[in-house]
């Protein structure tokens, strides 16, 4: 595994450290161009209210939360995040979305992401979430490779949907059915 530990965060949520490292890693990833859903890197407030939400889902099964750290200097760093929120939908609360999974560029191609995607995959099962679904940018060919990888199949393609100021990308959409895993 190496330096690095991938857990599942609970019900008591995250600690002041982590969440400042979710918030580092996400604003630095976003102005590094990564396709996180933001143009801008993401104001602090913004990430701690979302947190905030996915923790207050966590006890009832209807978000999970993995964290990958490393050791540092100051106790640990974080170099990875992802999570999945169940459906609002009442016909579409049987399933959940894989809405963000992000990994440090320092730390990439070490396993940290297969790891927090497998940690994630494992608590959807556990919750009886029945497809797990996701949707990324089409310029994304490492995490697209990384999700076949690990089961899911593309069932569908938006062309140009995706806008980051004058450039127009893809939106690909995977799922991954979990009934086929019990």
């Amino acid at each position: 595994m190496g330096d690095w530990e991938v857990r599942l965060i609970g019900s008591g949520g995250l600690t002041e450290g982590e969440t400042g490292g979710v918030v580092a890693l996400l604003r630095a990833l976003v102005a590094g161009g990564a396709a996180l859903g933001w143009v801008e890197p993401p104001p602090a407030a913004e990430v701690i209210a979302l947190l905030e939400t996915l923790t207050a889902a966590v006890p009832s099964g209807d978000a999970a939360i993995a964290l990958a750290v490393v050791p540092a200097a100051a106790g640990e760093e974080v170099a990875g995040f992802g999570y999945w929120r169940r459906y609002d939908r009442p016909t579409h609360r049987p399933n959940a979305d894989l809405e963000k999974l992000a990994v440090d560029p320092d730390r990439q191609g070490l396993g940290l992401g297969r790891t927090l995607l497998t940690t994630l995959i494992a608590a959807a099962l556990r919750h009886r979430i029945e497809v797990l679904t996701l949707d990324l940018r089409g310029d994304n060919i490492r995490a697209a490779a990384l999700y076949k990888k690990l089961g899911f199949h593309q069932y569908g393609r938006l062309d140009r949907f995706v806008a980051v100021g004058e450039a127009r990308y893809d939106k690909l959409l995977y799922a991954l059915d979990l009934r086929e895993l019990r």
